[in-house]
């Protein structure tokens, strides 16, 4: 969910790089390559990881990140979770975070002019492949209706007209709305997959390339330590990120702190891996994908 920034992330939750952790990755001859997104809901995973030696952080869009994994851009990225599906070669995820929610998520939101059973065309945000797969499914399971996806980049010129129903996802959500007296029926996502079916949603996860030898499984194991204690730290960081950065995107800072802090989860724990895989099966069901491939997780413990 979000909208893309040149800001690099704070460092108000750094904190030094000593640790075993830092020494290994920073023993290799270049830094491991992190394919990050830099939007507010990011920040929790992401702060800090830029003054660690070892690490070199490479932003894009959502969409954009497993690409970069594919052509060696990146190493290690946070890609958008469908990509694990949707990859030419297989992805495999590094379970030391995510980015996900259980219930709203206040910025991957559908506007629409008609009430939500009567949508048949949706202008969808292209910064994310997970946010409207989403939607496909939420319809189909929700509605019986397979909804005509347009690709909408937010970043180009804006339509003639205005859609009918627009499907947004980001920080744009609440720093760049539309008008509600044009858009009257509006709905959360997160909320809706919660209410369907009664699992946490993950919309991205770190992700490294499924065929890498070991010794690239080594370095990406290494780094994966450093986002693992980051994310650890900056959970208690999250006023200091929320003063460093929201009010300068935009964002009201009580909403921020209700975002980062209470909306948003960040632990791919097991719960969530069920609602990963929930989604998979359902988009295999509906035809959006030929048929789910096995979640890989890298083993961290080797």
């Amino acid at each position: 969910p979000m909208t893309p920034t040149t800001e690099p992330a704070s460092t108000a939750a750094a904190e030094p790089a000593t640790d075993p952790a830092s020494d290994a990755v920073r023993r290799h001859a270049a830094p491991c390559r992190l394919g990050v997104v830099a939007y507010l809901n990011t920040l929790p995973l992401i702060a800090g990881l830029e003054s660690c030696e070892g690490l070199e952080l490479d932003h894009a869009v959502p969409s954009e990140l497993a690409d970069r994994l594919l052509d060696g851009r990146s190493e290690l990225a946070l890609c958008s979770a469908f990509d694990h599906q949707a990859s030419p070669a297989p992805l495999a995820i590094v379970p030391v975070g995510m980015l996900g929610c259980r219930g709203a998520t206040m910025t991957v939101r559908l506007y629409s002019r008609v009430p939500m059973a009567r949508v048949r065309r949706v202008h969808a945000d292209t910064d994310s492949h997970t946010s409207v797969m989403l939607l496909s499914v939420l319809f189909r399971e929700r509605h019986r209706v397979a909804v005509d996806l347009v690709p909408f980049d937010t970043r180009g010129p804006a339509p003639a007209e205005p859609p009918e129903s627009l499907l947004l996802i980001g920080d744009k959500v609440i720093v760049d709305a539309p008008d509600h007296r044009r858009y009257p029926f509006q709905l959360d996502l997160g909320e809706a997959w919660l209410e369907s079916f009664g699992l946490p949603f993950v919309f991205a996860t770190w992700m490294c390339r499924a065929d890498l030898d070991e010794a690239a499984r080594a370095r990406i194991r290494t780094a994966a330590k450093l986002l693992d204690r980051q994310r650890r730290h900056n959970r208690s960081r999250i006023p200091a990120i929320v003063h460093r950065h929201a009010i300068g995107r935009g964002w009201p800072r009580f909403d921020a702190e209700l975002y980062l802090g209470r909306m948003l989860r960040y632990d791919l724990d097991e719960e969530a891996k069920a609602g990963l895989a929930r989604f998979f099966e359902l988009a295999a069901a509906h035809g959006l994908i030929e048929s789910p491939r096995p979640i890989e997780f890298l083993p961290l413990d080797e």
